[in-house]
């Protein structure tokens, strides 16, 4: 009885992120299914009230975006976007924060973020190579754009070196899987077992899509490299084994609400960040849809089941 209670209970929540979603589609959208960098209403209230938790509790994860969702598009497009998402927590590409600009130009960029209410979580991901001097520039860059974390490709014979700027910058390393295409980290354990000796500054960018297709259960990975998971990339597939088969988050197999459960548990503090890698060219539906499915599942595991 108490589990059929609470999967009527989650199934209730979950159903109720629908009206957020359904709203989405009316107040912004649109301008999504055309490929327009137009967005109607983005500063409505309605909005940012609908996406509040149930209750009105605070959440316990940090549910955020990816800047790279929105590759295809300015940085002013992807500010009002995250507005009209209510989204409050950001890592950054350097499409939107580019690398080469001198570093007036990134701190002014960092300043139009915070401006727009967004808490700037980290940013990359960036290629590491074994060179001293261009590890240098990395964490200057990341100093003048307000990251507290990097999240990096890295040739192994690097970590020393970064493992040095880490503590020199006091800026966090988190090393991002990239699936069984990549020689070095496919799967988060791969990652872990390179720095767990390491400073703490060094940790794990952990993407569950590329986690899966390595054969690796997500949750499993979340619990076992705890200590030193210190971002996430969230995307959702068809496939276990199928890199192209990414859909919005809720539609695939990955079982989000065994994922927030564990996160909760092991006192996850990073960001939980949507990267929508789909439809490139016209992602705001898609978006919306995937982080109105996460926020449902948030609410429907740290909500109570009455008796």
């Amino acid at each position: 009885m108490t589990t059929d209670r609470s999967r009527r209970r989650f199934v209730g929540t979950v159903a109720a992120a629908a009206a957020w979603t359904s709203l989405g589609r009316v107040a912004g959208a649109k301008g999504s299914d055309t490929g327009s960098d137009t967005v109607s209403d983005p500063g409505s209230d309605t909005v940012s009230d609908t996406a509040a938790p149930a209750g009105g509790k605070p959440e316990r994860l940090k549910l955020g975006l990816a800047s790279y969702s929105m590759r295809e598009f300015p940085l002013d497009q992807a500010l009002a976007w995250a507005k009209l998402m209510d989204v409050k927590y950001m890592t950054f590409k350097d499409v939107h924060m580019p690398r080469t600009d001198p570093p007036e130009a990134t701190r002014a960029l960092r300043a139009k973020i915070e401006a727009a209410g967004i808490t700037i979580m980290g940013g990359g991901t960036i290629t590491i190579k074994n060179d001293a001097a261009q590890i240098k520039k990395e964490f200057e860059y990341a100093k003048n754009a307000g990251f507290p974390l990097i999240y990096v490709d890295p040739d192994p014979a690097a970590l020393d070196t970064l493992e040095q700027m880490a503590k020199t910058y006091d800026i966090k390393v988190a090393i991002h899987n990239h699936g069984p295409e990549n020689k070095n980290w496919p799967a988060p354990r791969d990652a872990y077992a390179a720095v767990k000796s390491r400073d703490k500054r060094l940790g794990l960018c952990i993407d569950i899509g590329h986690t899966l297709r390595t054969g690796t259960d997500p949750v499993q990975a979340c619990r076992e490299c705890r200590d030193r998971l210190y971002d996430m990339h969230v995307k959702d597939l068809a496939s276990k084994n199928e890199r192209e088969s990414q859909v919005e988050v809720g539609k695939g197999v990955i079982d989000f609400p065994a994922l927030f459960r564990t996160l909760i548990e092991i006192g996850y503090q990073g960001q939980v960040g949507l990267e929508y890698e789909i439809n490139a060219k016209a992602p705001l539906q898609g978006m919306i849809e995937s982080m109105a499915y996460m926020r449902g599942v948030l609410a429907a595991v740290t909500t109570p089941i009455s008796h």
